[in-house]
């Protein structure tokens, strides 16, 4: 059963790095939480190592630029892994072919910038979907229209044959009070209409070998019973961490605050039987990232 903790500081000794999500824990979007970036920076103090693992369907440098923007300071972190640069890896592979249908926003355009993480990328070419080879999805078109807007354009792509390649496995996240779609809801449809979409974010593997891997450029070297999951999605963050074998802290007043009954702290019942329901177990919880 999950313990319910006040604070990272009072199991901070256990570890020495950190794999923390981003939105729902460090910000909402919009405003960076001050008592998560002064428990981060308490962590690095003490000689932990703070990496940020999102499933922001964007490179590294462009998150970290917005980071910057809405007020988070570089000293409370040592590196990014996003689940766009695990896509990114994959698409420049081939995973999907050469041209490619891409579903998002004019600044998801930041996905098909060059990657030096792939010896020898392929060509990549953008087109209409009636030509497309494969579908990069980073997020619907209008995060705020229901996905099932998008069903003929994907009973075309199935029709085709055509992956799907998820930048973003969420489904939803809260930009400040408002919920919004991620790419996650689409490629949830796109499998339900029995059409092939690729994970590469948070709970699969891929983006969790990335984080490692940017450990290790950072010189760390950390076993995995000393690494710490934090995250407030409990079919990614907490549900990764389990099958990557990691221990993790479940922040409850997230994306599951109602059903945990969470205001300061997680109601304990309420807590226990949604993790029951979701059939997954995390090692802590607290209502905020502190």
């Amino acid at each position: 059963m999950t313990k319910i903790i006040s604070s990272l500081a009072e199991i901070s000794d256990r570890y020495d790095a950190l794999f923390c999500d981003l939105w729902g824990c460090v910000h909402d979007g919009v405003t960076p939480f001050q008592p998560a970036i002064t428990a981060m920076q308490a962590f690095r103090k003490k000689g932990g190592t703070v990496m940020l693992v999102t499933n922001a369907p964007r490179p590294c440098h462009p998150v970290q630029h917005q980071l910057e923007h809405i007020g988070v300071p570089a000293n409370a972190y040592d590196g990014i892994a996003t689940s766009g640069d695990s896509a990114r890896a994959a698409m420049f592979s081939g995973a999907i072919g050469k041209k490619v249908f891409m579903i998002g926003q004019p600044h998801d355009q930041v996905f098909f910038s060059p990657l030096d993480l792939i010896k020898d990328p392929i060509q990549i070419t953008q087109v209409p979907l009636e030509k497309a080879e494969g579908i990069v999805c980073c997020g619907p078109f209008d995060p705020m229209a229901n996905p099932e807007e998008m069903r003929p354009q994907l009973l075309l792509a199935k029709t085709k044959g055509l992956k799907l390649l998820c930048a973003n496995p969420d489904v939803v996240v809260d930009r400040g009070e408002t919920r919004e779609w991620c790419a996650g809801a689409l490629a949830k449809l796109y499998t339900e209409m029995g059409g092939e979409s690729l994970y590469l974010g948070k709970p699969h593997p891929p983006i969790y070998n990335l984080a490692r891997k940017r450990l290790v450029a950072l010189g760390k070297t950390i076993s995995d019973n000393r690494i710490l999951c934090v995250g407030d999605g409990i079919t990614t963050d907490i549900s990764g961490a389990m099958g990557e074998g990691l221990d993790s802290l479940f922040i409850t007043g997230g994306l599951a605050a109602a059903e945990t009954k969470t205001v300061e702290q997680p109601d304990p019942k309420a807590l226990k039987a949604y993790l029951d329901a979701e059939m997954i177990s995390a090692t802590y919880s607290i209502g905020k990232f502190r």
